[in-house]
C-alpha cells in the first residue's frame, strides 16, 4: 500500500498528518457551536393581523377564515393553526421540512397580498414573518422589587446586557412605557355636548411638532423651531377642546390627566413579587451554552448596579440541560475510551502494541470535529454520541494493521520490515472495511424528516479512522513494535489464556449440540423472531425518553371576556401552591403575555424552576 510505505519510510511526514489532524479538529472545536439537538426547526411562518377594537368572533369571521382559505393550498403545507382573540388574529403555518423558508414566506406573502382588499379597511397590513427557534431567549432573567412599580423595572440593565457577547437582543416581558393618561368623565362630555372624536381630534392637533422655517439674514440665519409637543399632564390638561364664544372647554375640564403605564393589561411577578421578565436572545451563531455562560458570570457585575431595593434571579437557563447533558455524554466518551483502551491491553498483552490503537482513537475522534464544522453541524447530544459509537470502529481498523504486523514479526521479520509487508498485505482490506462502515451510514444521509435531521450527523469519524489506520498505525509499529515470543509470561497472562481455552472448549461444546440439535435450534429461532415481532408493538413510541430536565410551564386560560384582574387572582393562588412546594426553586409567571410578544388578559404562562436532581426526592414527573 503506497500511503502506509510513504509512512513508514517517511515517519516524520506521518506524524506531521496526524498532528495536522489533531489541530485542525482542536480548532474546529473552538468554533462549533454548542446546542442540545442538531438544527431540526422546521419552516414555519406567522402571519398577525391587528383589528383593534374587534371582538373574538368577528375577528375569526372577518380576517381568520378568510385567510385560513387561501393558505390552505399552498405547496407542502404540513399544519395550519390559528388564534382568533379580541383585537387580532395570529396564524401559524408550518411547513414540510424540505420547503425553503424564505420561498414560503413569499408564496405567504403573495396569498395576503391577493385578498387584501376584501379584508376590513380597518385593520393593520398582516405581518408576515418567519418563525425563528434561534430567536426564542434562552435564558430568562427576573427584575423584582417590592418597593418599584413596572415602570422603573423596564428599563434597567437592558442597554448593558445587549452589549455581552453572543447576546443578539433582550426581549422585556411585561415591560410598562411611560405614557400620557387621558380619562374621559362621560358625564361632563355630555354636558359640554362633547364626543370622544371632538376630544382625540383636539389632542392630535395640539401636541404636534410643527416645522418653523428659518430666518435669514445678511451675516446669519437661524432655524425656527415652534415647540408644540406636550409633556406634562398640566399641558395637557390645558389643551382647548371645544370654543364657543367667551365659553372655552380644556381637556382637564372633561378628562383626568395623570403620567402611568402605557398598557397596564399585561402583569408578571417572581415568586409572587411584582417583575419584569428580561428574555435574552443569542445571535444566530452563536452558542447557546457560550452565551449563557457570559451571562452568569456578568451576574454578580450587573447586581452591583441595580439600585437598592430591586432583585435580579435566574428564571430560566436552558443551558443548564444542555451543558449537563454534554457534560454527561464527554464522561461516557472518556468512559468509553479508557474501556477499550483495557480491552485491548488485555487481548495484546503488551503496553508497546496497546500504545498504537490508544493513539489512534483520538486522532480519529478529535479529526472528526473538522468534518463536523466544515459540514456546518454542530457539537450536540447526537453528534458526541456518534463520536462514543465511533470509538468501537475507529479502534478496529488500527487493530486490524497492528494483528498483521505483529504476525509478520513473529515469522521472524524484523519491526520495519514487517510493517511494511504486513500493511502493504492489509491495505486493501482497510480500505474495504472502512467504506464497508461508510455505507452502513450512507442512508441516514437520505433520511427525510426530523428523523433524519437527526441522525444524519452520524458516522463522520470512519474515514478519518480508515487514514490513520493506514498512516500512524505503520508508522508506530515499525518503531515500538516488539515480539512477545521468547519472553517468560507473567501470572496474570497465564491465567488470561487459560480462562479463554476454557471459554473456547465450552463454546466447542455448545456448537456440537447446536449442530446436532438443528431442528430445535432453528425452532427457537423463529420463536425468537415471532416473540420481537410481537412485542416491539406493544413498546411505547415516543421521539426522544422522558428526561428530568428541572423545570415544568403551566399554561393558564381564562373565560373569553375575563379581566386581567380575574385572570390574576387565579394566578396568585397557583404561585403560592407551587411556592409552597419544597422542590420549588423560583416561579415565574407572567399574564397578558405570550411566548413571543403580547397576548390576551385572559392568557397566563407560568414557569416552575425546581432545584437541582440531587437536592430534592421526587422527580420532575
Amino acid at each position: 500500500m503506497i500511503l502506509s510505505e510513504i509512512s513508514i519510510k517517511r515517519p516524520v511526514l506521518a506524524t506531521v498528518m496526524s498532528l495536522a489532524i489533531l489541530l485542525f479538529g482542536i480548532i474546529s472545536f473552538t468554533l462549533l457551536p454548542v446546542r442540545e439537538y442538531p438544527d431540526i426547526d422546521p419552516p414555519i411562518i406567522s402571519v398577525t393581523t391587528l383589528y383593534r377594537g374587534a371582538s373574538a368572533s368577528v375577528v375569526e369571521t372577518e380576517i381568520t377564515d378568510v385567510l385560513e382559505e387561501q393558505f390552505a393550498t399552498l405547496e407542502a403545507v404540513k399544519t395550519i393553526t390559528s388564534s382568533s382573540r379580541e383585537g387580532g388574529s395570529i396564524i401559524t403555518i408550518e411547513f414540510e421540512l424540505n420547503r425553503d423558508v424564505n420561498e414560503a414566506a413569499n408564496d405567504v406573502r403573495d396569498r395576503v397580498s391577493r385578498i387584501r382588499g376584501t379584508l376590513p379597511q380597518e385593520i393593520d397590513d398582516p405581518i408576515i414573518s418567519k418563525v425563528d427557534a434561534n430567536a426564542q431567549p434562552i435564558v430568562w432573567l427576573a427584575l423584582s422589587s417590592e418597593t418599584r412599580n413596572g415602570l422603573e423595572l423596564s428599563d434597567i440593565l437592558k442597554e448593558k446586557i445587549q452589549r455581552l457577547p453572543g447576546v443578539g437582543a433582550v426581549i422585556i416581558g411585561g415591560e410598562r412605557r411611560y405614557a400620557m393618561r387621558i380619562w374621559l368623565d362621560p358625564l361632563k362630555m355630555a354636558a359640554f355636548k362633547l364626543t370622544t372624536r371632538d376630544i382625540e381630534t383636539a389632542v392630535r392637533s395640539e401636541n404636534a411638532e410643527i416645522p418653523g422655517g428659518r430666518i435669514e439674514g445678511d451675516q446669519r440665519e437661524f432655524s425656527v423651531r415652534t415647540r408644540g409637543d406636550l409633556s406634562t399632564p398640566e399641558e395637557f390638561g390645558s389643551i382647548i377642546v371645544s370654543h364657543k364664544g367667551d365659553d372655552v372647554v380644556r381637556l382637564r375640564d372633561v378628562a383626568d390627566v395623570k403620567v402611568g403605564a402605557e398598557d397596564e393589561r399585561t402583569v408578571a411577578r417572581y415568586n409572587g413579587i411584582p417583575a419584569v421578565g428580561l428574555g435574552i436572545v443569542k445571535q444566530s451563531k452563536s452558542s447557546t451554552v457560550d452565551v449563557a455562560n457570559q451571562i452568569s458570570a456578568a451576574l454578580p457585575d450587573l447586581i452591583k448596579l441595580l439600585p437598592e431595593g430591586i432583585k435580579l434571579n435566574v428564571a430560566y437557563d436552558s443551558s443548564v440541560f444542555i451543558k449537563d447533558s454534554i457534560s454527561e455524554v464527554q464522561e461516557t466518551l472518556i468512559i468509553a475510551l479508557g474501556l477499550v483502551m483495557l480491552i485491548v491491553l488485555a487481548f495484546l498483552k503488551s503496553f508497546r502494541a496497546t500504545i498504537i490503537p490508544t493513539v489512534a482513537i483520538p486522532v480519529s475522534i478529535i479529526g472528526a470535529l473538522t468534518v463536523v464544522y466544515f459540514l456546518g453541524f454542530t457539537i450536540n447530544i447526537l453528534t458526541l454520541l456518534g463520536l462514543v459509537l465511533a470509538i468501537g470502529l475507529v479502534v478496529d481498523d488500527a487493530i486490524v494493521v497492528l494483528e498483521n504486523v505483529y504476525r509478520h514479526m513473529e515469522m521472524g521479520k524484523s519491526r520495519w520490515q514487517a510493517a511494511l509487508d504486513g500493511s502493504k498485505e492489509i491495505g486493501f482490506a482497510v480500505i474495504a472495511t472502512t467504506l464497508t462502515l461508510v455505507a452502513v451510514f450512507v442512508p441516514l444521509a437520505f433520511l427525510t424528516g426530523t428523523v433524519g435531521r437527526l441522525f444524519n450527523e452520524f458516522g463522520v469519524a470512519v474515514l478519518i479512522s480508515g487514514f490513520v489506520a493506514l498512516t500512524l498505525t505503520p508508522m508506530l509499529s515499525s518503531k515500538i513494535l516488539k515480539p512477545l515470543h521468547g519472553t517468560s509470561q507473567s501470572w496474570a497472562s497465564r491465567s488470561f489464556d487459560r480462562f479463554f481455552e476454557l471459554l473456547n472448549s465450552f463454546y466447542n461444546r455448545v456448537l456440537r449440540g447446536a449442530l446436532r440439535h438443528r431442528i430445535i435450534v432453528v425452532t427457537g429461532g423463529i420463536i425468537a423472531i415471532v416473540l420481537a415481532a410481537f412485542l416491539i408493538k406493544m413498546i411505547p413510541d415516543e421521539l426522544v425518553p422522558t428526561e428530568d430536565r428541572g423545570i415544568a410551564l403551566g399554561i393558564v386560560v381564562a373565560p373569553e371576556g375575563a379581566t386581567i384582574d380575574y385572570t390574576d387572582k387565579y394566578v396568585r393562588q397557583i404561585e403560592q401552591k407551587l411556592l409552597a412546594l419544597p422542590e420549588c426553586a423560583g416561579v415565574f409567571s407572567a399574564t397578558g403575555l405570550s411566548f413571543s410578544g403580547p397576548g390576551s388578559v385572559t392568557n397566563s404562562f407560568i414557569f416552575l424552576k425546581l432545584k437541582p436532581r440531587s437536592e430534592r426526592d421526587k422527580s420532575q414527573q
